[in-house]
């Protein structure tokens, strides 16, 4: 009786997965065609363009410089000097790598 129920639950699994997998639908293929638009969508895509046009019109003009620390930063050091890392002295050697 036990081994009917794993049967049937795997049966059920299964036709789940490939009832899923059987709506998916790729894109179009190559070479095929596609649908003429409508009057109506051709207008709605017009309609679509006209409103993007104008709301790019209202956004307002960006500043020349964005940069929120530059009220913290000193003018007179040049940013390459900040960019620079000191270079690194090498290690003396400690009692411990002496003796070895």
């Amino acid at each position: 009786m036990q081994f009917v129920g794993r049967i049937l639950g795997a049966a059920a699994v299964i036709a789940l997965l490939a009832g899923s997998a059987a709506a998916q639908r790729g894109p179009a293929k190559y070479g095929e065609e596609d649908k003429p638009k409508t009057p109506a969508e051709i207008a709605a895509e017009r309609d679509a363009e006209k409103a993007y046009r104008r709301s790019l019109g209202n956004i307002p003009e960006q500043q020349k410089s964005a940069d929120p620390w530059g009220s913290v930063r000193s003018d007179s050091a040049p940013p390459k000097a900040a960019a620079k890392a000191p270079q690194a002295k090498p290690k003396a050697k400690s009692a411990e790598g002496a003796a070895k």
